[in-house]
């Protein structure tokens, strides 16, 4: 995934003359019928976290959390906590491959999309916790840490282990996360064992056709190379880390480069824009002569699950195609 330039400055004075400002990093303004002293200490509370923009100190264990990320959300959700505001998904509300833990969400609302939130929306959920990334909302940081205690990590994407352990430490659960995070390497590890047993140790390709007159081979530091590389699946030499920007996630060649997605199996993914620009933009690509010599076999896969979620779920998800499309044991969890 691409990273996000931060969005402009909105100034805060504006919230504060709505009087939609509620209790900030410092705030003691528990609701003494939900909480007590006793209880916060029991849960490791009050509790400072150390996080990119710096420490923020959270007194008592999160109930109303914003996310302003998908990937957040993801992982409160994943944490079994509870979620209230969150930025829009591609489609209205939470997406499938959320499954259960959507429960945790059942009253949360947007906030608006990743690229515009609203902050006069996150202040007037009231939350006492927001979570998100400074190349979300690095220039919103100040206003954000006004409303609730905020914590920030520098990056999404390549990073979301080490940003779900960063949830999990505001919300005080990080037992839960480490439990998940254990259980998905070790269904990883066990699918991509019996991959290479059963096929003789078989290389994978990513393809992603965007609506761009490229095409993109995701590379091992992607989300969905991330998932591929803890199954310990072979990996084409075009979608390595790039030595020169080890930060990039993705190789864009032109239609007669496309020789480079060449691997025992192909997953192709398209991003739907709903107005069929990224299908226009493949053809130059799928009747290229060349496309048609691949001898590895094509599987055509969601694009919102192995290219947008960056989370457990969608770890999970992309898990489910790799072992239905080699035949081997899904290892359900």
């Amino acid at each position: 995934m691409p990273l996000l330039a931060p969005r402009p400055r909105r100034v805060a004075a504006g919230l504060l003359a709505a009087g939609l400002l509620v209790a900030g990093c410092s705030s003691t303004d528990a609701d003494p019928s939900t909480t007590t002293s006793a209880d916060a200490a029991a849960a490791g509370f009050p509790r400072t976290v150390e996080h990119f923009r710096g420490t923020t100190t959270i007194e008592t264990e999160p109930t109303r959390i914003v996310a302003l990320d998908t990937s957040y959300a993801d992982a409160v959700l994943l944490l079994e906590a509870p979620l209230v505001g969150h930025v829009d998904y591609r489609t209205e509300g939470f997406p499938d491959y959320l499954g259960d833990s959507r429960e945790y969400a059942a009253d949360a609302v947007s906030v608006g999309k990743t690229a515009n939130i609203s902050l006069e929306q996150v202040a007037a959920l009231e939350p006492d916790l927001i979570l998100s990334a400074e190349v979300r909302d690095g220039e919103n940081y100040e206003e954000l840490s006004a409303i609730a205690p905020t914590v920030f990590s520098q990056s999404t994407g390549p990073t979301w282990k080490d940003n779900i352990r960063l949830a999990a430490r505001a919300i005080g659960k990080e037992d839960l996360a480490e439990q998940r995070i254990t259980e998905y390497e070790e269904r990883a590890a066990a699918i991509g064992a019996d991959i290479n047993a059963e096929a003789g140790n078989p290389t994978v390709s990513i393809v992603r056709f965007a609506g761009e007159p490229t095409a993109r081979l995701y590379r091992t530091t992607s989300f969905s190379g991330i998932v591929l590389e803890d199954a310990g699946l072979a990996r084409p030499a075009s979608q390595g880390p790039d030595p020169e920007d080890p930060s990039s996630i993705m190789n864009s060649i032109s239609p007669e480069l496309i020789a480079q997605a060449e691997a025992d199996v192909i997953f192709v993914t398209t991003y739907d824009t709903g107005d069929g620009t990224a299908q226009e933009a493949a053809q130059p690509f799928v009747t290229n002569p060349l496309w048609q010599n691949l001898q590895g076999r094509k599987v055509e896969v969601d694009d919102s699950v192995w290219m947008t979620p960056v989370s457990i779920q969608g770890a999970h998800r992309i898990l489910d195609d790799l072992a239905d499309t080699f035949g081997v044991d899904r290892h359900a969890v």
